[in-house]
This record gives structure tokens, C-alpha cells and sequence, in this order.
């Protein structure tokens, strides 16, 4: 652990150094780490996965990144149905497992992300309650995720008892599951909660009906919006909460705007 820190306060110091050295020697400065740190540092997705050894691990590189910490890359890897960050140090000699916290942070709740709700159209998503209701929820859904099934579940128990509560589900199949983008074709062409719940339930879907744009729209604005695996479920606040949650736990943040 003590490697580790004090290999990120090396970098840390490094760039810093590099930035006090352009405004008072700048008549010196010759090729080097000046402005953005990408300027003179890479990671592609292609050695990212040789060097965390992807393939042995049946593992994917899904998104390269700048960490909140300089002189780290941003990691995010997709292992089956789970996606998790790791950090790799610029020279590319050692991975760094765990998170960053902000010191102002320390003892506090970090807080939730917020969208532009304007961005997330509904027109073509899945009803679940009343289109009239007050308080909307969006879910960006995978057919074939079991925690998607589960959160299911979870918001079918609360439009049975809040009718001032409704969900729009938007198709967000992830490449981990291959026949997810079908499936969620099948689902937007009849806009039907039936094939949502027979997706969830394992059972055989019909072809879809029609050709639309929807899936690959949807694919677009999740990553836009930093959506990063499935559920994602955005409050009436606007809020975008990462992964499921039991009823109780998402009514709670529901009636209780930021």
C-alpha cells in the first residue's frame, strides 16, 4: 500500500513540477510533458487488455480514461455481467484496485450524478404505471441482466402501490450479451411490458416487428449521458443512480429530491 501511494504522489508531483517549470523557464523548455497529460501519454483499449491480461480472465476493456488522480489511467473493465474500474500507472507497470476519494469528501456521502432530463426522450420507451403520473423514473434496461430482472420486480411493487409513480424503461443491450439488442428490438417495436416481463422471466421473444433506430439511439445517449452498465435508473431530480436497489431504498431517494 505504501508503494502504491507513493507511486501516485510521484506522478502527482511530476506534473505539477511540469507546470511550475513552463511559466518560469519556458525560454528553455524543450520537448516534454506540457499542457494535457494525453499530449505525451496513450493507453489504447488494444494494450490495456494485453497488459491486464483480458483474455485469461474473460474479461473486456470497455472505456480508457484520465483518473481523478494524475499520472493514473481510468480503467473500465467488463467481466460477465459485472463492470468494475481499475487504474494502471502511466509507465504501465502497475495496477492500482480500489477508488479515490476527495479529502474534502472524507465522512460524507458522495454525491449522485445528475442528467440533462430534456436529452432523454420518452416517446419510444416502455410504460410501467401511469403515463399521467407526477413522478417520473427512467431505467436504461438489459433484457438479459439479472439485476435489471430483479429491479423489475422491485418497480412492479411500487406502481401496484403508488400510482403517483411511473417508469419508462429504455432498451440499453450491452455487448457482453449477445442477444440483448434483438430482444430489446422486440420490446420497443410493440412497447409492450409483456415482453419485458417475458425477457426477464428467461422466456423466448418474438421477432421484432419493425426496424428502428431506437436501440442504437439509446446506445449512443447512455454513453453521452454516463450511463456505464445496466440498471441505471435516473430520478425526477434527475438524479442517475448506478445499479439496482430494493423498493424501499429507491422510494426513499424518489420522495426525497436533492
Amino acid at each position: 500500500m505504501i508503494k502504491r501511494i507513493s507511486l501516485v504522489m510521484a506522478f502527482t508531483l511530476a506534473c505539477a513540477f511540469s507546470a511550475f517549470a513552463a511559466d518560469t523557464a519556458s525560454a528553455f523548455q524543450g520537448p516534454g510533458c506540457m499542457g494535457k497529460c494525453t499530449d505525451c501519454h496513450s493507453l489504447t483499449k488494444e494494450d490495456a487488455s494485453k497488459l491486464l491480461k483480458a483474455d485469461k480472465f474473460k474479461a473486456s476493456i470497455r472505456d480508457i480514461r484520465m483518473s481523478p488522480v494524475k499520472g493514473l489511467w481510468e480503467v473500465e473493465v467488463t467481466q460477465g455481467d459485472k463492470v468494475f474500474v481499475v487504474y494502471m500507472d502511466f509507465a504501465k507497470k502497475f495496477l492500482v484496485e480500489g477508488k479515490f476519494t476527495a479529502l474534502e469528501q472524507l465522512g460524507e456521502s458522495a454525491p449522485l450524478k445528475k442528467v440533462d432530463l430534456k436529452k432523454v426522450p420518452l416517446e419510444n420507451a416502455v410504460v410501467i404505471g401511469s403515463a399521467s403520473a407526477q413522478k417520473k423514473v427512467i431505467v436504461f434496461d438489459d433484457p438479459d441482466c439479472p439485476y435489471c430482472a430483479k429491479l423489475h420486480e422491485e418497480i412492479k411493487k411500487i406502481t401496484d402501490k403508488r400510482k403517483d409513480i411511473v417508469f419508462y424503461i429504455k432498451m440499453y443491450p450491452l455487448p457482453i450479451h449477445p442477444g440483448a439488442y434483438e430482444k430489446s428490438k422486440s420490446i420497443v417495436c410493440a412497447k409492450s411490458e409483456k415482453l419485458l416481463d417475458d425477457a426477464f422471466s428467461g422466456k423466448k421473444l418474438p421477432k421484432a416487428e419493425c426496424e428502428t433506430k431506437e436501440i442504437d439511439e439509446n446506445i449512443k445517449l447512455a454513453e453521452e449521458l454516463g450511463v456505464r452498465g445496466t440498471p441505471a435508473i435516473i430520478l425526477p431530480d434527475s438524479r442517475l443512480v448506478p445499479g439496482y436497489l430494493p423498493a424501499d431504498a429507491l422510494l426513499g431517494l424518489i420522495d426525497n429530491p436533492q
